[in-house]
């Protein structure tokens, strides 16, 4: 059993945490640390786990083996570094890094110290995802030729002024890295790495400092290309499809997995998606255990992290980039 600190306790903070009390044989979470204290009270007091602002006495606490970052993006590396040095393993939610070269830091620190750096994209456990994955694995859809995904959501709009995640510089080319990168992930799990992206990023309708519309183009090195669109300021959307030289699949909503492969009828099966958070931390904890390696690696963490960056470069000077991946 792994004995865990959240660290950062806003919503998605708490996400994470009652995805796993009292129900994980692998993970527990016995501590917290946030900003503001007072804050998370509500919830210290319904789930029993203390919760205070002492970050150095965190990483001096003997009894605690790893940290869950829920914290600002532009936090992350710096933190990772810390934990490292203490000798805790790291669960960090997306993005790891706002820049190539602070993901790479943040490998090599853990790395150095021996201890896990787990990248929290927890739509890898979806059940829809792992049977896609299978499919592009055993040949079944052909040589993939394309893949386009949509996340697109209102979250824009309960953001504020003074909210970090309307930042700017935290959320760089809108809904990515709340949204965006999830995908990217995918398609860099099943694509490898990409080397090209031409991008458009712009505000219509919110009045927070983010951008509500974000789309682009990915070419990958070797071959292939891909479409991803994330919106900030619109209902609820999800889809990801792969198409092959012999079939395609497409996720809907994270649970419709719907396949056609050539000369038959499309077939829909529904596929659960409740467990995902609780998987992808008991993934972590098994890695931190000394057992299976998490599934998110460290060349795919510094690939999109890189194509983050050229996705918010090209937005911003309005032209085409090469992707650097010269920090893995």
């Amino acid at each position: 059993m792994i004995n865990a600190a959240i660290v950062g306790l806003g919503g998605w903070g708490q996400v994470l945490v009652r995805a796993i009390h009292g129900k994980s044989d692998k993970i527990r979470i016995s501590r917290g640390v946030t900003r503001t204290p007072a804050k998370a009270a509500e919830f210290s007091a319904q789930t029993g786990i203390p919760v205070d602002d002492d970050w150095a006495g965190l990483l001096a606490d003997p009894d605690i083996d790893a940290l869950l970052l829920a914290t600002p993006h532009s936090m992350h590396v710096a933190q990772i570094l810390e934990a490292a040095e203490a000798g805790k393993h790291v669960f960090c939610e997306k993005p790891l890094a706002l820049e190539a070269k602070g993901a790479a830091d943040a490998y090599d620190a853990c790395e150095k110290a021996g201890v896990v750096l787990a990248l929290a994209h927890n739509r890898r456990f979806l059940p829809a995802y792992g049977e896609m994955k299978r499919l592009v694995g055993d040949g079944r859809l052909g040589r993939i030729l394309h893949m386009e995904g949509n996340f697109s959501g209102p979250s824009g709009y309960r953001h504020t002024t003074s909210t970090w995640r309307a930042n700017a510089a935290e959320s760089p080319a809108g809904g990515m890295t709340g949204k965006g990168i999830h995908l990217t992930d995918l398609m860099i799990d099943l694509l490898g790495p990409p080397a090209r992206v031409e991008a458009k990023s712009l505000r219509q309708v919110l009045e927070a400092e983010m951008d509500d519309t974000t789309t682009m183009l990915i070419d990958f090195a070797d071959g292939g290309t891909g479409y991803l669109g994330t919106l900030t300021a619109t209902p609820d959307d999800w889809r990801f499809q792969v198409y092959g030289s012999e079939g395609w699949a497409e996720i809907r909503f994270q649970t419709i997995l719907t396949t056609r492969f050539l000369g038959e009828a499309p077939q829909t099966r529904q596929m659960d998606a409740s467990q995902m958070e609780q998987a992808a931390l008991e993934a972590f904890a098994e890695a931190a255990s000394g057992g299976k390696a998490f599934p998110v690696t460290r060349q795919q963490a510094i690939a999109n992290t890189a194509l983050l960056e050229a996705i918010a470069r090209s937005a911003g000077e309005g032209k085409p980039q090469a992707i650097d991946l010269s920090a893995r």
